[in-house]
């Protein structure tokens, strides 16, 4: 390690061999646990509330979470839809 900094090895979030080797494993045998929540999902034979689990359970790795953001207008924090509204004033106001 030099000076207290991370240099070389595996990259953070990088799946080390014995995972990369489950998940190959996995991918061989058939059918995935994504792809039979989708193929539940899809099924209109099942009940809807069983339908309506299996597209919570999948919609995570499908469908990432938005994060908060927040806009700085001149140095000013404000929550997004205040920093639209500002925008847009001052927009309206400079021909």
């Amino acid at each position: 390690m030099a000076l207290g900094q991370k240099s070389g090895g595996r990259q953070k979030g990088a799946a080390n061999k014995r995972t990369r080797e489950i998940a190959d494993k996995a991918a061989a045998s058939g059918l995935l646990p994504l792809e039979y929540l989708l193929t539940v999902m899809r099924d209109e034979a099942q009940e809807q509330s069983i339908r309506l689990d299996a597209a919570k359970a999948a919609a995570p790795y499908i469908h990432p979470r938005l994060q908060a953001t927040e806009a700085t207008i001149k140095g000013s924090t404000l929550p997004p839809y205040e920093a639209a509204l500002m925008q847009l004033a001052q927009e309206e106001l400079i021909p």
